[in-house]
């Protein structure tokens, strides 16, 4: 998927601020950070959407889980609480067709937001 951003990213032909690259997943700093802490972490392999995950590739999205607790561990989010979003289809807000998890903390969150 050459027209991909973030498949662009994990080939290294978009810079980007990579915080952690772990073997089929990367973490990334979003470029337009939502809070203190929001990074994104995306498998490196193309997958449009989390509804398009085939039983398969199921386990990419425990690896994706799995980096963004451990990220959260680093930047200090487990006394304050982090939120972790996946956007699936552009009514729901998803910008770019990679399947990707945004990790936000560092502020308090509403919810309902707004």
């Amino acid at each position: 998927m050459s027209e991909c951003v973030f498949c662009r990213i994990v080939a290294r032909k978009v810079p980007a601020s990579i915080v952690q690259d772990d073997g089929d997943v990367l973490a990334f700093r979003d470029l337009n950070p939502q809070a203190p802490v929001h990074l994104l972490l995306i498998p490196k392999s193309h997958i449009a959407s989390v509804s398009d995950v085939t039983m398969e590739q199921a386990p990419i999205v425990g690896q994706l889980l799995g980096l963004a607790n451990r990220l959260a561990k680093q930047a200090g989010l487990m006394d304050s609480g982090y939120r972790l979003v996946i956007n699936c289809g552009s009514g729901a807000g998803q910008s770019v067709f990679h399947l990707h998890l945004h990790l936000l903390g560092g502020r308090p969150f509403r919810w309902p937001p707004g």
